[in-house]
């Protein structure tokens, strides 16, 4: 008899895990895309704002600039426990988004931006503690997963929000809001609701994560850099090229959808052999393609941003574990560090490449980033075993 009551406490509490790694996974699904879609219409919203294209970088800054206070999010959300910080991330992420296509302010577009980054900022860290929180091992392939949504979410919104605003207009963006706002209810009701950290729990040893924190963050702000610079400029290049707005926004789509294999299978890769050679094998390939992937014409640029997608985002699990192992003391912060603070200063980066093109030009923009991507080797290779072999030795903590 208890054999069976085990069994079967073992089946709820499997359906229990899965409803809430699927509630969080769908979350993430549609708060990234409302925080990620402004690349399928920038072209349309440079012109509603009578902006050039250097405005792009400014607008992407912008959007991304919030995402830099996800450590602080992550520290307060550790204290504070529980689940809200998820749920009003995802709320705040999706008002702002749908609320971009209303206005032809420049000022207001840029505080709408900045609202939507403050969300994604809310959202992340307490999220990925939550997947962290629900299984003991394999923790590369619960977060590949759970990552896996927003990926989608950044890779099929930019699209949809090119079709409305093809089709109806930039003021009916706000459509592709209301799965968000519908799900923050199920984030309260299916979530993990993590344990509160007193303020007097060990201390966060700075001068020890010093050197690998910097590492980090050299090579994950190098990626957020070329993801970002991809998804912003390649648009831009196709519209300066003649292209209309879907066609754009269908190479991003397919460049981050397609993606989604490396981010499911990176953190399995990063499992099985190590993370090293996941974090250096997947910075070489992106070096490169991404120039490649510019200047190809006609169908070839579909097939090269299919090839290019994967590699992009095989690093994307195994750098924010990194993050957590970093900060055993804090594991939210550690979250918030590799992921947000990483693509905050991607995103100042953006904005400095923005400045290198002109109006019928921005070749520049991808020999940069390759070049640049080559150069993110070196904090991958410099990275302690402890944090870049098989499975760190904080990993169980």
């Amino acid at each position: 008899m208890a054999s069976a009551e085990s069994v079967k406490a073992d089946t709820a509490g499997g359906v229990r895990s899965r409803t809430r790694l699927f509630t969080l996974t769908w979350a993430h699904l549609l708060n990234d895309g409302a925080s990620n879609y402004l690349p399928g219409v920038l072209p349309a919203v440079l012109v509603a704002v009578h902006g050039n294209v250097h405005m792009a970088g400014v607008l992407m800054a912008a959007l991304m600039i919030g995402q830099a206070l996800q450590p602080v999010a992550g520290w307060l959300a550790d204290r504070a426990g529980g689940k809200w910080f998820v749920a009003l991330g995802l709320l705040l992420s999706s008002l702002g988004g749908g609320l971009l296509g209303v206005t032809d302010s420049l000022g207001i577009l840029i505080i709408l931006l900045l609202m939507i980054g403050m969300g994604s900022a809310l959202f992340h860290p307490q999220a990925l503690a939550g997947v962290r929180s629900m299984v003991q091992k394999r923790h590369g392939l619960f977060t590949s997963v759970f990552l896996v949504g927003g990926e989608m979410g950044r890779g099929i919104w930019p699209t949809a929000a090119s079709l409305v605003a093809a089709n109806l207009g930039l003021q009916y963006l706000w459509i592709i809001a209301i799965p968000g706002l519908l799900t923050v209810a199920a984030v309260l009701r299916f979530a993990p609701a993590l344990p509160a950290h007193p303020r007097t729990g060990p201390a966060i040893r700075w001068n020890a994560h010093s050197r690998p924190l910097l590492l980090l963050l050299g090579y994950r702000s190098i990626r957020a850099l070329t993801i970002s610079g991809l998804v912003t400029f390649i648009p831009i290049l196709w519209h300066l090229h003649g292209g209309n707005l879907v066609g754009g926004a269908t190479i991003i789509s397919t460049l981050i959808v397609v993606g989604v294999v490396g981010n499911l299978f990176g953190g399995h890769l990063a499992d099985r052999f190590g993370r090293r050679p996941v974090l250096v094998a997947s910075t070489l390939a992106t070096a490169l393609l991404v120039v490649p992937t510019a200047y190809a014409g006609g169908p070839w640029i579909w097939v090269l941003a299919a090839v290019l997608g994967p590699l992009l985002f095989l690093t994307a699990s195994t750098t924010i574990l990194i993050g957590q192992d970093i900060f055993p003391e804090n594991r939210s912060m550690g979250s918030g560090i590799a992921l947000g603070l990483a693509n905050g200063i991607g995103a100042l980066l953006v904005l400095v490449i923005g400045f290198l093109v002109n109006d019928t030009d921005v070749m520049i923009v991808f020999w940069v980033l390759a070049g640049l991507s080559l150069a993110a080797v070196v904090p991958a290779l410099a990275l302690p075993k402890s944090l870049a072999g098989r499975a760190s030795r904080t990993a169980s903590q």
